[in-house]
């Protein structure tokens, strides 16, 4: 009899764990990412957008407090999904927070948010007093 030596066949198996793990981290990286953020500026306000993809209006918070804006989202999802010899259920779980600093110079009492093919907009209107654009030549003596 001759015995022969088994050895477990690791380009399979590490195809495999290249696989989930993969997946799990482009899950994990997607769900629980801040959102990046684009501020823009014209003299009559400030534009913050907010890339958040797949959520709902509703998923979000805004909340104001000492001029600084925060932003959150907190979204639990589960799945389930049945076939003829299968029952697979999923959750997952996402959330994040963001913060900003107000200048001075919005008017807090009129801030609007609006949240369209998934960016959501924060309007921040400037005061009428820093509106005013101020012109002067300065002579050179």
């Amino acid at each position: 009899m001759t015995l022969i030596r088994w050895h477990r066949p690791t380009h399979l198996a590490d195809m495999f764990q290249n696989f989930f793990d993969s997946d799990f981290n482009d899950f994990f990286n997607r769900r629980f990412s801040d959102p990046a953020a684009n501020i823009f500026e014209n003299p009559e306000s400030f534009q913050l957008d907010l890339a958040a993809p797949g959520l709902k209006k509703d998923d979000f918070k805004i909340h104001l407090e000492n001029n600084i804006l925060t932003i959150s989202s907190e979204v639990e999802d589960e799945k389930l999904e049945e076939g003829k010899n299968y029952t697979r259920k999923e959750y997952s779980y996402g959330s994040f927070s963001r913060s900003f600093t107000l200048p001075k110079i919005i008017d807090l009492e009129k801030i609007k948010a609006d949240y369209e093919n998934g960016i959501l907009k924060v309007l921040l209107p400037k005061k009428e007093e820093a509106k005013l654009e101020i012109k002067k030549e300065i002579k050179i003596m």
